[in-house]
């Protein structure tokens, strides 16, 4: 399993509420993608920044929506005007409370 962080800048003046419309707007994307296990949004505005965190089944997948050039790079673009951060990880094992479940990549 990998992890990717992604974080980007919002513009200046991006409300909390206008991020959080945003994000809502965008969640239904990411239902039933291929190889995605779970998709968090995460919000700062003290630093203003905006991003998530994505659990890929492989990386494969994640870099299948990574892709430069591709619509989720296109769609940042478009709605914020940036180029995201991204940061990769293995991801050993998952504790999932909600589901009850440990899931491990070994």
């Amino acid at each position: 399993m990998i992890t990717v962080v992604v974080n980007f800048k919002l513009p200046d003046g991006t409300t909390r509420e206008k991020a959080f419309e945003n994000m809502n707007k965008a969640a239904a994307r990411f239902e039933n993608m291929p190889g995605l296990i779970r998709k968090t949004f995460l919000f700062d505005a003290g630093r203003g920044l905006g991003g998530g965190v994505y659990t890929w089944e492989t990386r494969e997948a994640a870099e299948a929506v990574y892709a430069e050039g591709g619509p989720w790079r296109q769609s940042l673009r478009d709605l914020y005007g940036v180029v995201p951060d991204l940061a990769w990880f293995e991801t050993p094992v998952i504790v999932d409370n909600a589901a009850g479940e440990i899931k491990s990549a070994a």
